[in-house]
Parts: structure tokens; C-alpha cells; sequence
């Protein structure tokens, strides 16, 4: 057994910790057009304990009108881009075969080419003709 490439693997090996890939956590980015998720609202330890139920109250109607708001925008950005789906859906080509028949032009198309490549690589070591062919 050589030692060489052993030694080689195992050095390999032990530094593989420090080379595996890190991964790169990006900043979530919206494109434009689309709509960003709403900015967390401030923890309630944050509000100054002197406030009164009258600007809570006001305060959650308004939290309320917000989030009804945001709800139609979404529905409104929902509706928008199922017609834009149905609309390049439209546009796209009949498909000439269907994902079945794709698949079954692939394997006949490998059998022929396994069958052709078969006899052209059989050589003529054996002189005796093959019964089957």
C-alpha cells in the first residue's frame, strides 16, 4: 500500500474545517414594485408609562386602519400578479410533446444511440457470427 496519497487525504482532510464555504447573509432587499413588510411596531415597555386609555384606544384604531390598508394593498399586489401569470401563461407556445412523451423520445433516443454505439465498439475479436443480429 503507498503511503503518499494516505498522508496527502488525511492532511486534506484535517485543514477541510477552515476551507468549507462560508455562507453570505444579504440584507433582505425588496425589487422595485413590490411592497416591503411593515416595520415592527415599538415594544410596549417602550411607551412612557403616563399615557392615558384614550391614546391607546386612539392608537389601535389607527394600528388598525394600518394594517387594513397594508391588507388591501396586498390583495390589490395579489390580484395584479395572478393576471400578469394568466397573461404570460397566454403568450407562452403550445408545447409540441408533453412531459411524458419528452421523456420517453429521451430514452428511446439513448437505447438507439447505446445500440449503435454497441455495434460499432463490438470489434471483431469474435469471427463467429451473433445469432441474434
Amino acid at each position: 500500500m503507498r503511503t503518499g496519497p494516505l498522508s496527502l487525504l488525511l492532511i486534506a482532510l484535517a485543514f477541510a474545517p477552515w476551507l468549507a464555504a462560508e455562507e453570505l447573509v444579504l440584507p433582505a432587499t425588496t425589487a422595485p414594485g413590490t411592497l416591503a413588510a411593515p416595520a415592527p411596531s415599538p415594544a410596549p415597555s417602550a411607551m412612557p408609562p403616563a399615557t392615558v386609555d384614550s391614546t391607546d384606544e386612539d392608537s389601535a384604531e389607527a394600528e388598525a386602519e394600518r394594517e387594513s390598508a397594508l391588507l388591501g394593498r396586498l390583495r390589490q399586489e395579489n390580484q395584479r400578479l395572478k393576471l400578469k401569470l394568466k397573461e404570460s401563461l397566454a403568450r407562452q407556445p403550445e408545447k409540441l410533446l408533453s412531459e411524458q412523451q419528452m421523456w420517453f423520445a429521451v430514452g428511446a433516443g439513448t437505447a438507439l444511440l447505446a445500440f449503435v454505439v454497441g455495434r460499432l465498439s463490438g470489434g471483431r475479436r469474435n469471427k463467429r457470427q451473433s445469432q441474434w443480429v
